[in-house]
Formats: C-alpha cells, sequence, structure tokens
C-alpha cells in the first residue's frame, strides 16, 4: 500500500499475534464489498491496518453480522469496534466521511472577534425574566380548544421549554372554522399577540422554533416578518432551517413573464424554521436527558433538511400539516427527554405525538374542537 493512497485515508492499526485463515477469509470479503477509495483492511504481520475514507456504516454492520455469524471472526468485529470508537466524522446521505469533513476556513482568534463585533447585539437590552416556573399540571399532556392567546394567559411566565408551531399561512386554504384569507395586517397583529404569550411563557434558555412558508404569489416575506418580530421583542436569533421537499409545490407551471425579465415568478420547494432563544443560547439541561444520536446530530446540525411532504392530511381532513419526521428532528436537537412542548397551533396533533414519542410532556392548543378531537384520537392510538 504506497503513502500516496495512505495520505488520502484515516489510518487505525488494530495489533494481532497472528491472523488465521478464517479471519483472512471475512476480511478479503469485507475488502471486496467495499471500494478502496471506501474502505480497506490491509493485514501485516503482526497487525490489520484500516485505512478508511467513508463508509456506509450500516451496511458494514450488517455485512460483518453476516460474516460472523457464519465463520465466527473475532478479529473482524474487534475492526468493527475500533472503526465505532472514531467518534469525529461528518455525516452525508447516510454515510460517515473521515477525511476532510471539517475542511471550512478557519478564523483566527474567534472568541476575540466575537467579543469586539458584539453577539447578539440586538437582544442584550431585554426585559425577560431569568426564574424558570413549573406550569400547571392541568394544563401538561393537554390538547385544550381555544384561542391561543386567551389560553397561553393561563400559564405563569417561562414554564415551557421548546415551542415548536406553524401557524396558519394566510393561503386561503379551508381550515374549516376559521378564516385563512385576512388582510395581512389583521392576521400578523393577531398572530404577533400570540407569539408574545409565546415568549412570555417560553423559559429563559428556551426555544422557539416556526414553521413557514412565505406567499410568494403576495409578496409577502412572512419569515422575515416574524424573524423581526422576535429580534424586536430581544430573542435570539438561533438560526434557519430550509425544510427541502424535493420539487413538491413545484409541479404547476407559474413562470410568471415568460421568457422576459418583465416580472419572472420565482418557484420554491423549501420551507423555512426560523429558531429563537430567550435569553441565552445554552438550555441548561441534564446531558443523560439527551436522547440525540451523534449521527443525528452530526446530520441534522446541517441546516438544509430534506424530508417528504406528510402524506396523510387527506386521512385528517387538514389542509397544511408538517411530516412527524420533522417535528422528530426539531424536538431531538432542541430538547430534552422530559421537556414541556407547547403548540399553540397545534391542529391534528403532530407535534403532541412525536412528543409523547419521544417521553417529552405535551400542550396543544387549537381553536378547531374538530381538529383537537383528531388531536386527541391520534395520541390515544399513540398511547402506551
Amino acid at each position: 500500500m504506497n503513502e500516496q493512497f495512505r495520505q488520502t485515508h484515516r489510518s487505525l492499526s488494530l495489533p494481532v499475534q497472528a491472523i488465521n485463515e478464517i479471519d483472512r477469509i471475512c476480511i478479503e470479503q469485507v475488502n471486496d464489498t467495499f471500494s478502496r477509495q471506501e474502505l480497506f483492511i490491509d493485514i501485516q504481520p503482526d497487525k490489520v491496518e484500516i485505512l478508511i475514507r467513508v463508509i456506509d456504516f450500516d451496511k458494514l454492520q450488517g455485512l460483518v453480522a453476516k460474516l460472523t455469524k457464519t465463520y465466527r471472526s473475532s478479529l473482524l468485529t474487534q475492526i468493527v469496534e475500533v472503526i465505532e470508537a472514531i467518534k469525529s466524522y461528518g455525516v452525508r446521505a447516510g454515510k460517515r466521511y473521515y477525511v476532510d469533513f471539517a475542511g471550512e476556513r478557519k478564523v483566527k482568534n474567534r472568541s476575540a472577534k466575537e467579543l469586539r463585533r458584539g453577539k447578539h447585539y440586538y437582544a442584550n437590552d431585554h426585559h425577560h425574566t431569568t426564574t424558570n416556573n413549573q406550569p400547571p399540571a392541568t394544563m401538561v399532556n393537554q390538547i385544550i380548544v381555544g384561542d391561543a392567546q386567551q389560553v397561553l394567559q393561563q400559564l405563569p411566565d417561562n414554564c415551557v421549554d421548546l415551542i415548536f408551531t406553524s401557524p396558519p399561512y394566510n393561503f386561503g386554504l379551508d381550515y374549516g372554522t376559521t378564516s385563512d384569507d385576512q388582510r395581512w395586517d389583521d392576521y400578523f397583529t393577531k398572530l404577533f399577540a400570540i407569539f408574545a404569550e409565546c415568549i412570555r411563557v417560553v423559559k429563559w434558555g428556551g426555544r422557539i422554533a416556526i414553521n413557514v412558508q412565505p406567499l410568494f404569489s403576495d409578496y409577502i416575506p412572512s419569515h422575515h416578518l416574524i424573524s423581526s418580530f422576535f429580534i424586536e421583542q430581544r430573542l435570539i436569533w438561533k438560526g434557519e432551517l430550509l425544510w427541502e421537499k424535493n420539487n413538491y409545490n413545484c409541479k404547476y407551471t407559474a413562470w410568471g413573464s415568460w421568457k422576459s425579465p418583465s416580472s419572472p415568478y420565482l418557484k420554491y420547494t423549501w420551507e423555512f424554521i426560523e429558531v429563537f432563544a430567550k435569553g441565552s443560547l445554552k438550555n441548561k439541561g441534564n446531558r443523560a436527558d439527551a436522547d440525540i444520536t451523534a449521527d443525528e446530530f452530526k446530520s441534522w446540525v446541517n441546516a438544509k433538511w430534506s424530508i417528504a411532504p406528510e402524506r396523510n392530511m387527506k386521512r385528517y381532513h387538514h389542509p397544511a400539516m408538517f411530516p412527524e419526521e420533522l417535528a422528530r428532528r426539531v424536538l431531538k436537537l432542541f430538547s430534552f427527554t422530559g421537556s414541556l412542548v407547547l403548540d399553540p397551533f397545534v391542529g391534528v396533533g403532530t407535534t403532541a405525538v412525536v412528543a409523547k414519542q419521544l417521553n417529552r410532556r405535551y400542550l396543544g392548543i387549537d381553536i378547531s374542537p374538530s381538529y383537537c378531537q383528531t388531536a386527541t384520537e391520534r395520541l390515544s392510538v399513540n398511547s402506551d
């Protein structure tokens, strides 16, 4: 194995006293399954050298499980354990990358420069209280019918760990009991009144994540207006996630001024999730209560999530549901087990259902009795 090849791979050594024929057969099977640009195991007199660049680790584990069941090679098991012990790698498309996964340009003296510039300067002059409180027991693990602004007024300050919601889009969708085509000023006045209550009830260090899709045909940048509101209320903008829906919204033709710069219409295949923190970027939870895996964390902090849209909207009679996978990622990335998760526009209960599945407490609010009934039924089906 030449030195140039070694330089393109990560090298790991596993000392061995002797290589028997069974071990050789198993290692050859692994080498035949993966290309040398992925993984190569070099057998040497007193060791095996593992040269790894990128690997589908699930595929490797499956192959090794099959081989060891047939050949009972303990050496192969040790090789997998050595690879699994590597904690520094990147994840893309389900594969682990062990070389050049963190090649972004580094900033020298980052901390000093951040101090000089002033981090989240817009949120430093705030009036948020730092004392966290417990919610009323009667409002935990509940789906409540009512106007979110009025229901939230029943909660004390600083009692919710995470708020994840998707407010009505005001696109003119049929939500059954409420109008979805209000004047934009009326829509935002009411929405911001509810968000003001959300800010009040979220804990110091808690997070608010808002899934929103702008109405491009009305030229209303909802995600920017919502972000501006939270920033004006002195919350820290923690980041923005792109939910890529894989061309879901581009089934139709909408070019605007065809072949002309006059007024081209820009199509989009994604929605936004705007994430904010109250008072502190750090959510002081118990590390033992974090349930996100290493692979999930490495993959999801890349802020473009490719997730198929919800396919059961007709089943639940709701026109604008987000999928459970979207909620699962937000809850695991931004909250600990046992946290109280609030959705003030819970609809048919997706946030609450996922919170329950992930051993978190929930509070869902919606103005529609029929949606709340559906949410309650879904939670009942998902009961332990």
